[in-house]
């Protein structure tokens, strides 16, 4: 093998991965556009044309907030790229929640409640998220009640996943610091 002709191996493989980190958010809105809100929501095709048809793509760059707690909830969201921070005030306290990642439904509550956010959503790095707004997902909710009854499922889920956490992170701490032993 003549090693002059050829890149070294690690340049090609640094090469390699910026050209993949390049194309990433790229694949991902391709990954996205390729699977219709139909199969994402898991509702029929006339329900979910109503919503694609409403969808709108939104990117926000690091530090952009995208909605504030108690403001008017404009639709459901989807992560499409990109990290997201979950934030409430609660008990004059700051809250974290969690993140949201690509996939994640984001604030469920709020489309399926009252119409008023419950925490604050910033972007942790640049993202993207597709925006399925209020009045195209009630339509899609009076052509297919079973849409709401899915997602109320989700919100479920969702919640008892942040107990589960919440729960973990209050255990862990105790055990790491009593050396095997639970401490009240």
């Amino acid at each position: 093998m003549e090693t002059g002709s050829k890149t070294p191996r690690s340049r090609q493989h640094g090469e390699e991965m910026v050209a993949i980190q390049s194309d990433t958010r790229f694949e991902r809105l391709a990954a996205a556009a390729a699977h219709p809100l139909a199969e994402l929501l898991e509702c029929p095709q006339e329900a979910g044309s109503l919503l694609s048809g409403a969808t709108r793509c939104i990117d926000f760059d690091a530090g952009t907030v995208v909605f504030r707690q108690h403001g008017a909830c404009k639709g459901l969201y989807v992560v499409v790229s990109g990290d997201f921070a979950r934030k409430a005030e609660r008990f004059d306290m700051r809250v974290t929640l969690g993140s949201a990642r690509p996939g994640d439904l984001v604030e469920l509550a709020a489309a399926l409640g009252d119409g008023h956010h419950t925490y604050t959503l910033t972007a942790v790095t640049p993202g993207s998220l597709l925006l399925l707004p209020i009045e195209a997902l009630r339509r899609a909710f009076e052509s297919y009640p079973a849409l709401r009854m899915r997602l109320l499922e989700e919100l479920a889920r969702e919640v008892s996943r942040a107990y589960i956490t919440c729960c973990l992170t209050r255990v862990m701490p105790a055990r790491r610091y009593g050396n095997g032993a639970i401490r009240a």
